[in-house]
C-alpha cells in the first residue's frame, strides 16, 4: 500500500467514487473500503496516510473507528466527514485529534486542503519517530555512567554540579560528556539539546 494512502471509509458508494477519483485526479494514491469493519480488517501495521471516514454507517461509526485508530494505528491521521454534523460529534471527532471535521457537500480545496494538514502531520510523526528510534539506539551505547550524565545534561545541571552528584571529578564530567556527544552523534550543545527535544516530542 502507498506510504500516503487516503483511505475512503464511506457506506455510500457514490460518495466513495466521487471522491477516489476526484483525489486521484490530484496525484493521490486512494483505497475506499464501505465500512469500518472492512477497513480494520484489511489494516496493516505498516499502513501510513491519512482516513476519511463519515460518521453515520451501519455498525461502526466514523468516531468509533477514529478512537479504534487512536490505540491500534496512532500515526495515522483522520479527517471525519458528515452530512450530519452537530457540535457535540464534531467535539468529539476533534477530542479524538481529528484533522478536520467537514460537513457534505464539501468542495474539493476543502477536503484537499485538510488531507494535505494530514499528510504533514504524518510526515512529522515519521520523522520524530525516526530521531526517537535513533536517540534510543545511540543512549543503548552509553556506558551506565555515561548515561548518568547525560540524564544530568537534560535536567541542564553544570558541570560541577554533575560532578557533585555523581561524586566524581568535574574534569571526569568532561570526559564523559564529550562522549556522550561523540555518540548521539551531536557536534555542540545545540544539537544536543534539539536532538534530545525532538526525541521526547
Amino acid at each position: 500500500m502507498h506510504r500516503e494512502t487516503v483511505f475512503i471509509v464511506d457506506d455510500d458508494a457514490s460518495v466513495r467514487d466521487s471522491l477516489s477519483l476526484m483525489l486521484s485526479l490530484q496525484g493521490f494514491a486512494t483505497a475506499t473500503f464501505a465500512s469500518g469493519e472492512d477497513f480494520l480488517d484489511a489494516l496493516k501495521p505498516d499502513w501510513r496516510g491519512c482516513v476519511v471516514a463519515d460518521i453515520r454507517m451501519p455498525g461502526m461509526s466514523g468516531l468509533e473507528l477514529q478512537e479504534i485508530l487512536r490505540m491500534r494505528l496512532p500515526g495515522m491521521a483522520v479527517i471525519v466527514i458528515t452530512a450530519h454534523g452537530d457540535v457535540a460529534a464534531a467535539r468529539k471527532a476533534f477530542l479524538g485529534d481529528a484533522i478536520d471535521f467537514i460537513e457534505k457537500p464539501f468542495e474539493p480545496p476543502q477536503i484537499i486542503s485538510a488531507i494535505e494538514r494530514a499528510r504533514e502531520r504524518v510526515l512529522r510523526r515519521d520523522a520524530s519517530d525516526t530521531i526517537e528510534k535513533g536517540l534510543g539506539s545511540a543512549r543503548e551505547k552509553l556506558s551506565e555512567r555515561e548515561g548518568q550524565v547525560m540524564e544530568l545534561m537534560i535536567k541542564g545541571l553544570h558541570n560541577r554540579h554533575i560532578a557533585k552528584e555523581l561524586g566524581i571529578s568535574a574534569r571526569t564530567v568532561e570526559v564523559h560528556k564529550a562522549r556522550v556527544m561523540e555518540k548521539l552523534g551531536a557536534k555542540s550543545l545545540v544539537d544536543f539539546v534539539r536532538l534530545v527535544d525532538r526525541g521526547q516530542d
